[in-house]
């Protein structure tokens, strides 16, 4: 039986077939789709544990797929790319992906990347809830609530916003914050925190400039601002 199911949207025939055979070692099942709309159908039915999601796909491209599993899903996200553009990766995560592979690649790094994003968004027993004025952090769920209302984090703006509510008042660079989230590459992709500060910024409704939760540290990183309850 499959610890895991991981959808592939891809219309590579031989990769997906290449995948199934060897994720089959690591006990990760695999559902593929050809395109985006059949993607998202099996998202649906099936109820992965995580997509492999190709930027360039008939129709649908990855972008649009990965914007439209966010708008109904929470699921991890792992995006392929054989342009192995930075900007690709930018617009990725942008959207709420959790991580990004150029193509090509070897199958065993996708495997590493693949359990590197499940142990990060697995259940973390023992790790109570957080409040603060208005939000609140629940580990054992994986969500946060503003207000009494769910946010729909990703998997990378969760832990994020974890992280450093987990240490108010904390100054993160993003060296350190880079190297908790270990789905995002130090080096050429230096933006990634700052694109994810932004998006998680947006779902709380913090203005930057006059913050509430999350404060930028000029030439540093980030603080969270929230006091506990």
């Amino acid at each position: 039986m499959d610890d895991f199911r991981v959808l592939i949207i891809d219309d590579d025939d031989k990769l997906v077939a290449l995948l199934r055979d060897y994720f089959a070692r690591f006990r990760l099942g695999v559902v593929g789709a050809r395109d985006g709309e059949e993607g998202l159908r099996v998202l649906d039915e099936e109820k992965p544990s995580l997509v492999v999601l190709d930027v360039m796909l008939p129709g649908l491209d990855g972008f649009g797929v990965c914007r439209e599993i966010r708008r109904r899903s929470t699921v991890p996200v792992i995006m392929l790319s054989a342009r192995g553009d930075a900007v690709d990766r930018i617009v990725g995560l942008e959207l709420g992906a959790d991580d990004y592979l150029p193509k090509p690649f070897e199958p065993r790094e996708l495997v590493t990347r693949i359990q590197a994003v499940l142990r990060r968004v697995g259940p973390r027993p023992g790790v109570g809830t957080l409040a603060f004025d208005g939000l609140t952090v629940r580990p054992d769920e994986r969500e946060a609530f503003l207000d009494g209302v769910a946010l729909g984090l990703s998997g990378m703006e969760f832990d994020l916003l974890l992280l450093l509510a987990r240490h108010p008042g904390k100054k993160f660079t993003r060296d350190e914050i880079q190297s908790h989230l270990q789905g995002i590459e130090a080096g050429a992709y230096g933006r990634s925190i700052d694109v994810l500060v932004s998006r998680l910024r947006a779902k709380l409704g913090d203005d930057p400039k006059t913050p509430k939760y999350l404060k930028s540290v000029r030439g540093l990183g980030y603080v969270f601002l929230g006091a506990p309850e």
